[in-house]
Protein backbone atom coordinates (compact mmCIF):
# COMPACT_ATOMS: atom_id res chain seq x y z
CA UNK A 1 0.00 0.00 0.00
CA UNK A 2 1.55 3.41 -0.69
CA UNK A 3 1.90 6.17 1.65
CA UNK A 4 -1.24 7.98 0.06
CA UNK A 5 -3.73 5.36 -0.23
CA UNK A 6 -2.56 4.68 3.43
CA UNK A 7 -3.45 8.25 4.73
CA UNK A 8 -6.40 8.54 2.10
CA UNK A 9 -7.75 5.17 4.09
CA UNK A 10 -7.10 5.92 7.58
CA UNK A 11 -8.78 9.76 6.62
CA UNK A 12 -12.24 7.75 5.47
CA UNK A 13 -11.45 5.75 8.72
CA UNK A 14 -11.41 8.50 11.00
CA UNK A 15 -14.31 10.24 9.50
CA UNK A 16 -16.88 7.48 9.50
CA UNK A 17 -15.89 7.27 13.30
CA UNK A 18 -16.97 10.83 13.78
CA UNK A 19 -20.46 9.72 13.05
CA UNK A 20 -20.86 7.49 16.04
CA UNK A 21 -19.64 9.16 19.18
CA UNK A 22 -17.19 6.93 21.61
CA UNK A 23 -20.58 6.63 24.12
CA UNK A 24 -22.27 5.06 21.36
CA UNK A 25 -19.73 2.50 19.65
CA UNK A 26 -18.53 1.27 23.19
CA UNK A 27 -19.16 -2.21 23.52
CA UNK A 28 -21.62 -3.46 26.24
CA UNK A 29 -19.20 -5.80 28.57
CA UNK A 30 -21.53 -5.58 31.66
CA UNK A 31 -22.10 -9.59 31.11
CA UNK A 32 -18.04 -10.36 30.11
CA UNK A 33 -15.64 -12.05 32.14
CA UNK A 34 -12.28 -11.79 29.85
CA UNK A 35 -8.99 -9.56 30.58
CA UNK A 36 -9.91 -7.62 27.76
CA UNK A 37 -13.17 -6.55 29.11
CA UNK A 38 -11.29 -5.88 32.81
CA UNK A 39 -8.96 -3.43 31.19
CA UNK A 40 -10.71 -1.52 28.29
CA UNK A 41 -12.57 1.29 29.98
CA UNK A 42 -14.56 3.79 27.88
CA UNK A 43 -11.90 6.72 28.33
CA UNK A 44 -9.32 4.26 26.92
CA UNK A 45 -11.62 3.47 24.07
CA UNK A 46 -12.11 7.05 22.85
CA UNK A 47 -8.51 7.69 23.19
CA UNK A 48 -7.48 4.41 21.02
CA UNK A 49 -10.50 4.06 18.59
CA UNK A 50 -9.14 5.96 15.73
CA UNK A 51 -5.77 4.26 15.94
CA UNK A 52 -4.72 2.15 13.10
CA UNK A 53 -1.68 -0.39 12.20
CA UNK A 54 0.41 0.86 9.07
CA UNK A 55 -1.73 -2.44 7.86
CA UNK A 56 -4.76 -1.32 8.64
CA UNK A 57 -5.89 -3.37 11.93
CA UNK A 58 -8.16 -1.44 14.22
CA UNK A 59 -8.94 -1.60 18.04
CA UNK A 60 -12.70 -2.90 17.55
CA UNK A 61 -10.49 -5.67 15.71
CA UNK A 62 -8.18 -6.37 18.28
CA UNK A 63 -11.31 -6.68 21.10
CA UNK A 64 -13.80 -8.23 18.57
CA UNK A 65 -13.44 -11.85 20.00
CA UNK A 66 -14.19 -10.64 23.52
CA UNK A 67 -17.01 -8.68 22.91
CA UNK A 68 -18.94 -11.80 21.04
CA UNK A 69 -17.34 -14.01 23.69
CA UNK A 70 -17.77 -12.95 26.82
CA UNK A 71 -16.28 -16.11 28.24
CA UNK A 72 -17.34 -18.08 31.24
CA UNK A 73 -17.49 -17.34 34.69
CA UNK A 74 -15.11 -19.44 36.39
CA UNK A 75 -12.34 -18.94 32.85
CA UNK A 76 -10.86 -15.69 32.26
CA UNK A 77 -10.24 -15.48 28.44
CA UNK A 78 -7.84 -13.14 27.22
CA UNK A 79 -10.61 -11.64 24.94
CA UNK A 80 -8.28 -9.70 21.70
CA UNK A 81 -5.96 -10.43 19.13
CA UNK A 82 -3.05 -9.16 17.08
CA UNK A 83 -3.70 -8.48 13.47
CA UNK A 84 -0.53 -7.77 12.65
CA UNK A 85 3.21 -7.18 14.56
CA UNK A 86 2.59 -3.08 15.40
CA UNK A 87 -0.74 -4.26 16.72
CA UNK A 88 1.04 -4.60 20.24
CA UNK A 89 2.85 -1.16 20.10
CA UNK A 90 0.18 0.71 17.90
CA UNK A 91 -2.64 -0.58 21.12
CA UNK A 92 -0.54 -0.89 24.11
CA UNK A 93 -2.40 1.35 26.17
CA UNK A 94 -4.69 -1.95 26.30
CA UNK A 95 -2.76 -4.60 25.66
CA UNK A 96 0.11 -3.80 28.12
CA UNK A 97 -1.63 -4.55 31.45
CA UNK A 98 -4.08 -7.48 29.39
CA UNK A 99 -0.49 -9.10 29.23
CA UNK A 100 0.68 -8.03 32.86
CA UNK A 101 -2.17 -10.00 33.80
CA UNK A 102 -2.16 -12.63 31.81
CA UNK A 103 1.36 -13.02 32.53
CA UNK A 104 2.18 -13.26 36.29
CA UNK A 105 2.64 -9.56 36.37
CA UNK A 106 4.95 -9.38 33.25
CA UNK A 107 5.66 -5.61 33.00
CA UNK A 108 6.23 -3.44 29.67
CA UNK A 109 9.68 -2.47 30.60
CA UNK A 110 10.65 -6.42 31.12
CA UNK A 111 12.86 -7.98 28.80
CA UNK A 112 12.12 -11.68 27.85
CA UNK A 113 14.84 -14.78 27.68
CA UNK A 114 15.12 -17.04 24.77
CA UNK A 115 16.97 -20.16 25.46
CA UNK A 116 16.80 -22.63 22.68
CA UNK A 117 20.16 -24.81 23.73
CA UNK A 118 18.80 -28.50 24.60
CA UNK A 119 22.02 -29.12 26.36
CA UNK A 120 20.61 -26.67 29.27
CA UNK A 121 18.21 -29.02 30.09
CA UNK A 122 18.70 -30.96 32.94
CA UNK A 123 17.52 -34.36 32.88
CA UNK A 124 14.09 -35.40 30.63
CA UNK A 125 15.13 -38.30 29.85
CA UNK A 126 13.89 -40.50 32.56
CA UNK A 127 10.41 -39.65 33.01
CA UNK A 128 8.42 -43.23 34.14
CA UNK A 129 6.78 -44.46 30.79
CA UNK A 130 4.75 -46.72 33.33
CA UNK A 131 2.91 -42.94 34.03
CA UNK A 132 3.87 -40.51 31.28
CA UNK A 133 1.91 -41.62 28.40
CA UNK A 134 3.93 -39.23 25.23
CA UNK A 135 5.64 -36.08 25.34
CA UNK A 136 5.45 -32.96 23.29
CA UNK A 137 6.68 -29.61 22.56
CA UNK A 138 4.87 -26.72 20.74
CA UNK A 139 5.42 -23.41 19.71
CA UNK A 140 4.44 -20.51 17.27
CA UNK A 141 6.00 -18.44 14.68
CA UNK A 142 5.24 -15.19 12.55
CA UNK A 143 6.71 -14.47 9.66
CA UNK A 144 7.67 -10.55 9.60
CA UNK A 145 6.53 -8.46 7.06
CA UNK A 146 3.01 -10.72 7.01
CA UNK A 147 -0.24 -9.82 8.63
CA UNK A 148 -1.43 -12.59 11.58
CA UNK A 149 -3.97 -15.10 10.46
CA UNK A 150 -7.05 -12.56 11.71
CA UNK A 151 -6.06 -9.75 9.32
CA UNK A 152 -4.03 -11.08 6.55
CA UNK A 153 -5.10 -11.11 2.74
CA UNK A 154 -5.65 -14.12 0.69
CA UNK A 155 -2.20 -13.36 -1.22
CA UNK A 156 -0.39 -13.05 2.36
CA UNK A 157 -1.60 -16.15 3.42
CA UNK A 158 -0.74 -18.29 0.09
CA UNK A 159 3.05 -16.36 0.28
CA UNK A 160 3.10 -17.88 4.25
CA UNK A 161 2.50 -21.27 3.06
CA UNK A 162 4.52 -21.02 -0.16
CA UNK A 163 7.66 -19.95 1.76
CA UNK A 164 6.67 -22.33 4.18
CA UNK A 165 6.37 -25.17 2.01
CA UNK A 166 9.87 -24.41 0.46
CA UNK A 167 11.55 -23.87 3.87
CA UNK A 168 9.94 -27.56 5.47
CA UNK A 169 10.90 -29.39 2.22
CA UNK A 170 14.24 -28.10 2.41
CA UNK A 171 14.89 -30.47 5.94
CA UNK A 172 16.66 -33.65 5.55
CA UNK A 173 17.84 -36.57 7.86
CA UNK A 174 15.46 -37.48 10.50
CA UNK A 175 13.33 -34.14 9.52
CA UNK A 176 12.79 -34.84 6.26
CA UNK A 177 8.62 -34.84 5.24
CA UNK A 178 6.24 -34.26 3.44
CA UNK A 179 3.43 -31.26 3.03
CA UNK A 180 0.11 -32.14 2.70
CA UNK A 181 -2.40 -28.88 1.30
CA UNK A 182 -5.69 -29.33 3.32
CA UNK A 183 -7.72 -28.65 -0.02
CA UNK A 184 -5.80 -31.48 -2.10
CA UNK A 185 -5.65 -33.86 0.45
CA UNK A 186 -6.87 -37.22 -0.69
CA UNK A 187 -9.49 -39.40 2.09
CA UNK A 188 -6.99 -41.93 2.42
CA UNK A 189 -4.32 -39.04 3.56
CA UNK A 190 -6.80 -36.59 5.51
CA UNK A 191 -8.11 -40.43 7.40
CA UNK A 192 -4.53 -41.38 8.15
CA UNK A 193 -3.61 -37.68 9.41
CA UNK A 194 -6.76 -38.69 11.63
CA UNK A 195 -5.79 -41.52 13.28
CA UNK A 196 -2.18 -40.00 13.89
CA UNK A 197 -3.92 -37.16 15.72
CA UNK A 198 -2.38 -34.75 13.23
CA UNK A 199 -5.16 -33.19 11.60
CA UNK A 200 -6.19 -30.13 12.51
CA UNK A 201 -9.81 -29.04 11.37
CA UNK A 202 -11.52 -25.99 10.33
CA UNK A 203 -12.22 -23.91 13.64
CA UNK A 204 -15.30 -24.51 15.04
CA UNK A 205 -13.89 -22.26 18.47
CA UNK A 206 -16.27 -18.69 18.96
CA UNK A 207 -12.91 -17.28 19.73
CA UNK A 208 -11.59 -18.37 16.34
CA UNK A 209 -14.14 -17.55 14.25
CA UNK A 210 -14.88 -14.00 15.94
CA UNK A 211 -10.43 -13.31 15.38
CA UNK A 212 -11.45 -14.05 11.13
CA UNK A 213 -8.89 -16.81 11.23
CA UNK A 214 -12.09 -19.26 9.41
CA UNK A 215 -11.84 -16.86 6.17
CA UNK A 216 -11.31 -18.80 2.82
CA UNK A 217 -10.76 -22.06 4.57
CA UNK A 218 -9.16 -24.54 3.41
CA UNK A 219 -7.50 -22.11 1.19
CA UNK A 220 -3.51 -22.22 1.85
CA UNK A 221 -3.44 -24.30 4.95
CA UNK A 222 -1.59 -27.44 5.74
CA UNK A 223 0.49 -29.64 8.07
CA UNK A 224 3.93 -31.05 7.08
CA UNK A 225 5.36 -33.83 9.10
CA UNK A 226 9.13 -35.73 9.13
CA UNK A 227 8.65 -39.37 7.79
CA UNK A 228 9.07 -40.40 11.33
CA UNK A 229 5.43 -38.87 12.00
CA UNK A 230 7.27 -36.72 15.52
CA UNK A 231 8.05 -33.48 14.02
CA UNK A 232 4.88 -31.54 12.63
CA UNK A 233 4.42 -27.98 11.23
CA UNK A 234 0.65 -26.67 10.79
CA UNK A 235 0.82 -23.54 8.28
CA UNK A 236 -1.82 -21.06 8.91
CA UNK A 237 -3.98 -22.43 11.29
CA UNK A 238 -4.02 -19.46 14.40
CA UNK A 239 -0.72 -18.57 13.68
CA UNK A 240 1.26 -18.65 10.58
CA UNK A 241 3.43 -21.56 11.75
CA UNK A 242 2.60 -24.10 14.69
CA UNK A 243 5.85 -25.91 15.31
CA UNK A 244 5.57 -29.68 17.23
CA UNK A 245 7.73 -32.14 18.33
CA UNK A 246 6.32 -35.57 20.14
CA UNK A 247 6.78 -38.89 20.66
CA UNK A 248 5.45 -42.01 22.65
CA UNK A 249 6.94 -42.26 26.33
CA UNK A 250 8.80 -40.22 28.35
CA UNK A 251 11.46 -38.94 26.93
CA UNK A 252 11.14 -35.55 26.97
CA UNK A 253 14.89 -34.73 26.21
CA UNK A 254 14.95 -36.43 23.20
CA UNK A 255 11.58 -34.36 22.13
CA UNK A 256 12.98 -31.36 23.39
CA UNK A 257 16.10 -31.77 21.66
CA UNK A 258 14.04 -31.98 18.40
CA UNK A 259 12.04 -29.52 18.78
CA UNK A 260 15.46 -27.18 19.07
CA UNK A 261 16.73 -28.57 16.33
CA UNK A 262 13.62 -28.47 13.65
CA UNK A 263 12.74 -24.72 14.83
CA UNK A 264 16.43 -23.07 14.35
CA UNK A 265 16.41 -25.20 11.00
CA UNK A 266 13.35 -23.32 9.37
CA UNK A 267 14.43 -20.25 10.98
CA UNK A 268 17.32 -20.72 9.08
CA UNK A 269 15.93 -21.61 5.89
CA UNK A 270 13.61 -18.87 6.60
CA UNK A 271 16.83 -15.77 6.79
CA UNK A 272 18.22 -17.66 3.18
CA UNK A 273 15.29 -16.55 1.74
CA UNK A 274 15.35 -12.98 3.53
CA UNK A 275 12.50 -13.57 6.12
CA UNK A 276 12.73 -13.52 9.82
CA UNK A 277 10.50 -14.11 12.61
CA UNK A 278 8.55 -11.72 14.42
CA UNK A 279 10.76 -11.26 17.68
CA UNK A 280 12.04 -8.27 20.11
CA UNK A 281 13.59 -8.00 23.37
CA UNK A 282 10.07 -7.19 25.02
CA UNK A 283 7.56 -9.41 23.71
CA UNK A 284 10.08 -12.53 22.36
CA UNK A 285 8.28 -14.27 19.67
CA UNK A 286 5.50 -12.32 18.59
CA UNK A 287 1.93 -14.53 18.02
CA UNK A 288 -1.25 -13.90 17.20
CA UNK A 289 -2.47 -14.47 20.96
CA UNK A 290 -1.67 -12.37 23.88
CA UNK A 291 -1.29 -15.70 25.78
CA UNK A 292 1.14 -17.24 23.78
CA UNK A 293 3.57 -14.24 23.61
CA UNK A 294 7.17 -14.93 24.98
CA UNK A 295 8.58 -18.19 23.67
CA UNK A 296 4.62 -19.67 22.61
CA UNK A 297 5.72 -22.67 24.31
CA UNK A 298 3.84 -25.37 25.56
CA UNK A 299 5.30 -28.66 27.21
CA UNK A 300 3.11 -31.01 27.80
CA UNK A 301 2.96 -34.97 28.98
CA UNK A 302 0.12 -37.20 28.55
CA UNK A 303 -0.22 -38.66 31.99
CA UNK A 304 -1.59 -41.48 34.26
CA UNK A 305 -2.73 -39.55 37.55
CA UNK A 306 -5.60 -41.76 38.69
CA UNK A 307 -4.55 -41.23 42.62
CA UNK A 308 -3.21 -37.73 42.23
CA UNK A 309 -6.35 -36.25 40.57
CA UNK A 310 -8.47 -37.18 43.12
CA UNK A 311 -6.15 -35.83 46.00
CA UNK A 312 -7.83 -32.42 47.63
CA UNK A 313 -4.15 -30.86 46.78
CA UNK A 314 -4.22 -31.47 43.06
CA UNK A 315 -5.08 -27.95 42.24
CA UNK A 316 -2.26 -26.64 44.64
CA UNK A 317 0.36 -28.54 43.93
CA UNK A 318 -0.14 -27.76 40.29
CA UNK A 319 -0.29 -23.90 41.11
CA UNK A 320 3.01 -24.23 43.21
CA UNK A 321 5.15 -26.25 40.08
CA UNK A 322 3.61 -23.17 37.72
CA UNK A 323 2.01 -26.22 35.61
CA UNK A 324 -1.47 -26.75 34.41
CA UNK A 325 -3.58 -29.51 33.67
CA UNK A 326 -6.32 -30.24 30.68
CA UNK A 327 -7.95 -33.56 29.42
CA UNK A 328 -6.30 -35.54 26.73
CA UNK A 329 -8.67 -34.19 24.11
CA UNK A 330 -7.46 -30.68 24.45
CA UNK A 331 -8.52 -27.17 26.57
CA UNK A 332 -12.33 -27.73 26.81
CA UNK A 333 -11.95 -31.57 27.65
CA UNK A 334 -12.44 -33.80 30.55
CA UNK A 335 -9.83 -36.42 31.75
CA UNK A 336 -10.58 -40.16 30.52
CA UNK A 337 -9.08 -42.86 32.92
CA UNK A 338 -7.27 -41.09 34.94
CA UNK A 339 -5.22 -39.37 32.20
CA UNK A 340 -4.56 -35.84 32.15
CA UNK A 341 -2.64 -33.65 29.68
CA UNK A 342 0.34 -31.64 31.98
CA UNK A 343 2.03 -28.52 30.64
CA UNK A 344 3.87 -25.56 31.43
CA UNK A 345 1.04 -22.43 32.23
CA UNK A 346 3.70 -19.71 31.37
CA UNK A 347 4.82 -18.53 28.34
CA UNK A 348 6.57 -14.75 28.72
CA UNK A 349 9.16 -14.30 31.17
CA UNK A 350 11.00 -17.71 31.26
CA UNK A 351 13.39 -19.23 28.59
CA UNK A 352 12.47 -22.00 26.57
CA UNK A 353 14.83 -24.37 28.68
CA UNK A 354 13.31 -23.39 31.69
CA UNK A 355 9.69 -23.98 30.73
CA UNK A 356 10.46 -27.25 29.98
CA UNK A 357 12.64 -27.92 32.98
CA UNK A 358 9.89 -27.26 34.87
CA UNK A 359 7.72 -29.44 33.32
CA UNK A 360 10.21 -32.17 33.25
CA UNK A 361 10.78 -31.58 37.42
CA UNK A 362 7.06 -31.38 37.94
CA UNK A 363 6.02 -34.79 36.45
CA UNK A 364 9.00 -36.64 38.47
CA UNK A 365 7.22 -35.36 41.44
CA UNK A 366 4.15 -35.55 40.68
CA UNK A 367 4.70 -39.35 39.39
CA UNK A 368 6.36 -40.06 43.21
CA UNK A 369 3.74 -38.36 44.57
CA UNK A 370 0.70 -41.23 42.12
CA UNK A 371 3.02 -44.17 43.54
CA UNK A 372 3.05 -42.66 46.86
CA UNK A 373 -0.45 -42.89 46.95
CA UNK A 374 -1.11 -46.30 45.04
CA UNK A 375 0.46 -47.62 48.26
CA UNK A 376 -1.57 -45.58 50.70
CA UNK A 377 1.08 -43.71 51.91
CA UNK A 378 1.27 -39.71 52.64
CA UNK A 379 2.53 -37.22 50.52
CA UNK A 380 2.80 -34.39 52.55
CA UNK A 381 6.18 -34.16 52.73
CA UNK A 382 6.33 -33.81 49.25
CA UNK A 383 4.20 -30.77 48.75
CA UNK A 384 6.68 -28.50 46.90
CA UNK A 385 7.20 -25.10 47.33
CA UNK A 386 5.50 -22.01 44.79
CA UNK A 387 8.01 -21.74 42.19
Amino acid sequence: MSDNVGNICEEMFRLRLKEWSAEEEFPDLSQHNNLMAKHLTLDMYSQLRERVTPRGFTLNQVIQPGVDNPGHPFIMTVGCVAGDEETYEVFKELLDPVIEDRHGGYKPADKHKTDLNPDNLKGGDDLDPNYVLSSRVRTGRSIRGFCLPPHCSRGERRMVEKLSNEALDSLTGDLKGKYYALKNMTDAEQQQLIDDHFLFDKPVSPLLLASGMARDWPDARGIWHNDNKTFLVWVNEEDHLRVISMQKGGNMKEVFNRFCTGLTKIESLFKEKGHEFMWNEHLGYVLTCPSNLGTGLRAGVHMKLPNMSKHAKFEEVLKRLRLQKRGTGGVDTAAVGGVFDISNADRLGFSEVELVQMVVDGVKLLTEMEKRLEKGQSIDDLMPAQK
